[in-house]
């Protein structure tokens, strides 16, 4: 019989229902808080569950009245600042390596090797 052991616990970030839920705890609608911050339409605003979108991160954390950490917490660091993501991401945790002759990306223009 095969024992099901549970799984440490780590951060994720909060579901999109759950988000929702928050929000509508505290009298608000994705359509409400587009219209409160002057946004048209409150498709940017749902789009945040998918993609970062730092400053509608703000908005509805503020809106729920939670750190934005608390609610991605795979975006930002514990401190609140951004996560860097993307290639300028990879470049950033990669340290301070320095470019070797060996391993660095070249522009294919051999005339600066000596």
């Amino acid at each position: 019989m095969a024992h099901n052991t549970p799984k440490k616990a780590s951060p994720e970030d909060w579901h999109p229902a759950d988000i929702k839920a928050a929000l509508e705890k505290k009298g608000w609608t994705l359509r409400a808080l587009a219209a409160h911050h002057g946004i048209k339409g409150s498709s940017s605003l749902s789009h945040t569950f998918e993609r970062s979108f730092p400053l509608n991160e703000k908005r509805i954390a503020d809106a729920i009245g939670v750190a934005v950490q608390e609610i991605w917490p795979s975006r930002y660091h514990p401190d609140g600042t951004k996560k860097p993501r993307g290639l300028r991401g990879a470049i950033a945790t990669a340290g301070n390596r320095k470019c070797t002759a060996d391993a660095c990306q070249r522009n294919g223009n051999d005339s600066a090797r000596v």
